[in-house]
């Protein structure tokens, strides 16, 4: 009996774990929400909020982000002159990181989960920022996330409950297609059948869980509810998919965006995926977004750069190249203005895009050249808080970052006392 339990639950754990593993499930039913209704938003209590998560790779120079003065009257510093326009509607976090994340370029996997140890052989991730949140919040939108990269794929830093980090979206052409080009009669017709098929495996996988909650006790009965409460999640998934494939996407009056064939040119892809990011938002089409932002081991197009970023990243103090990953940070911190700009200038319910979206824009690396973890840089900008400040914490025993991601669960409406390795919400953090 014993052979036989277990046995049926690796063969249904493999299978769950293979749905999300190959991301056959977000390529499939690419939503997990209800179909929205124009008078169910109405009677909604209070604005519906937002998040946007970016994590550049190869770091930030913190000599040139952080400002010398704490609190509200600090000067702009060299990354900060870009967002003047935007010193109300950010904050500025220094001496913060994730405790016990260490392993270099590997804390990529762990800066919206904070799990420890990511370059230990050991290194069991857990869920991401943006997948809590997503896990927490009453399903309302056709995506329930989008998950970009810079590059042209691979994995983002959103990450499953199952550890596994999700595959990301690289082509803007692939991400407009599926966020705004209705297929063909016959190709919904073909989406439905295959998710309709889906629904038909996890019917069956059901009727096995009933009939062995009937025949186990104890510890048996807990570990099939586990594995069982994940089933029915994913049925649910398929489900609330067929409902969103029967509905026209949003129409929207640009063009479709043509991918950028060289992988260096960091400026035009972040371009292109922040401008994806604010229209799936202010079509309502997901209220989670998460971006990696790439460096390579390549020249950028960009004036003035003759090293590849990576290298230059690797700076040993060395004021040549210096000089020019200042000019790269400069690039990306105009490329943020930007984003910010588009939130803000976009109207709903009486207030910006920007006061009802929280963008954390930042680095899993503080010092890149070293490949230190610790004082992490982190810039936050709108959702609702009191901004406009400096928060300054010890840079040798850094406060704890996932204190900020609880304070952004509970301005998402969400009752989160704690996430991952926080002791709490963010101090000195207040809500506007």
């Amino acid at each position: 009996m014993r052979r036989f339990l277990f046995s049926t639950i690796l063969v249904l754990a493999g299978f769950v774990a293979g749905l999300v593993l190959t991301g056959w499930l977000d390529r499939v039913t690419d939503s997990f929400g209800l179909p929205a209704r124009a008078e169910s938003r109405a009677a909604a209590a209070g604005p519906i909020r937002r998040l946007v998560a970016c994590c550049t790779t190869l770091g930030i120079h913190a000599e040139n982000l952080f400002p010398k003065q704490t609190g509200r009257d600090f000067e702009l510093t060299p990354y900060l002159e870009p967002l003047k326009e935007f010193r109300n509607d950010l904050s500025v976090f220094s001496g913060v990181s994730h405790p016990e994340v260490d392993g270099g370029h590997s804390s990529e996997a762990s800066f919206l989960s904070a799990a420890p140890h990511p370059g230990a052989s050991s290194f069991r991730n857990t869920i991401s920022l943006d997948q809590f949140a997503l896990e927490q919040l009453p399903p309302a939108t056709r995506f329930g996330s989008l998950v970009l990269t810079t590059s042209s794929g691979g994995t983002g830093i959103s990450v499953a409950r199952s550890g596994a980090r999700l595959p990301a979206d690289g082509r803007p052409s692939e991400v407009f297609k599926k966020l705004f080009v209705n297929g063909t009669a016959k190709e919904v017709a073909q989406q439905t059948e295959r998710l309709r098929d889906g629904q038909s495996i996890m019917d069956t996988v059901a009727g096995d869980a009933k009939r062995l909650s009937a025949r186990v006790t104890g510890r048996d009965r807990e570990k099939l509810d586990e594995y069982f409460t994940t089933v029915r999640e994913v049925e649910q998934r398929l489900k609330l998919a067929e409902e969103w494939a029967k509905q026209p996407k949003p129409a929207v009056a640009v063009p479709p965006p043509t991918d950028v064939q060289n992988a260096a040119d960091f400026v035009a892809r972040t371009r292109l995926m922040f401008d994806l990011a604010h229209l799936a938002l202010q079509t309502d089409s997901t209220r989670l977004v998460t971006l990696t932002i790439m460096g390579h081991n390549s020249v950028p197009p960009v004036p003035g750069i003759t090293q590849d970023w990576h290298n230059l990243s690797h700076h040993g103090k060395d004021p040549e190249k210096l000089a020019q990953l200042k000019v790269i940070e400069l690039e990306q911190m105009k490329l943020l203005a930007g984003f910010l700009a588009k939130l803000k200038s976009s109207k709903e319910g009486g207030a910006d895009l920007l006061a009802h979206t929280a963008v954390l824009y930042g680095s899993n690396l503080g010092n890149a050249s070293s490949h230190d973890t610790k004082n992490m840089p982190m810039l936050l900008a709108g959702g609702g808080f009191k901004h406009g400040q400096h928060l300054a914490f010890d840079e040798k025993q850094n406060y704890p970052l996932p204190n900020l991601y609880v304070s952004m669960l509970q301005r998402l409406g969400i009752e989160a006392g704690r996430f991952a390795s926080s002791t709490g919400t963010m101090r000195g953090l207040e809500l506007a």
